[in-house]
């Protein structure tokens, strides 16, 4: 597997760059949230960037200092957990840390999906 550093500028495919603009405008309700209390800072002053390409795959939130990826998912990951499997891996590979929760979690248990995210950006 290639190796490529998130931290750098890399030259990215004009659709995927298209895609994640797209995808920044038709968030869900579990990611709108998550945005609102995690941008500018607000979350341990960690610097957190939405829908960020990485390699072949977008990340729903990504904090390149701490290279900590938070994934919400709906209920079509559950079709896809092979997917799901293979780019962890990949992020893995890249040093990219991945935090998953179900957007269900995040508008439930609200409190308890930012503990976990607060504890690993300390670590």
């Amino acid at each position: 597997m290639e190796n490529i550093s998130p931290h750098h500028a890399q030259k990215i495919p004009e659709d995927l760059k298209a895609f994640a603009r797209e995808m920044r405008k038709k968030m869900p309700d579990a990611e709108q949230l998550l945005w609102h209390l995690i941008r500018n800072r607000r979350m341990a002053g960690a610097k957190f960037r939405r829908q960020h390409p990485v390699g072949r795959y977008i990340l729903d939130f990504y904090c390149v200092e701490k290279r900590l990826a938070i994934e919400l998912d709906g209920g079509q990951h559950i079709e896809q957990q092979s997917y799901d499997r293979d780019r962890d891996e990949y992020l893995e590979h890249q040093g990219i840390e991945v935090l998953r929760f179900w957007n269900n979690q995040m508008l439930l248990e609200t409190e308890a999906v930012l503990e976990v995210i607060y504890s690993k950006i300390n670590e």
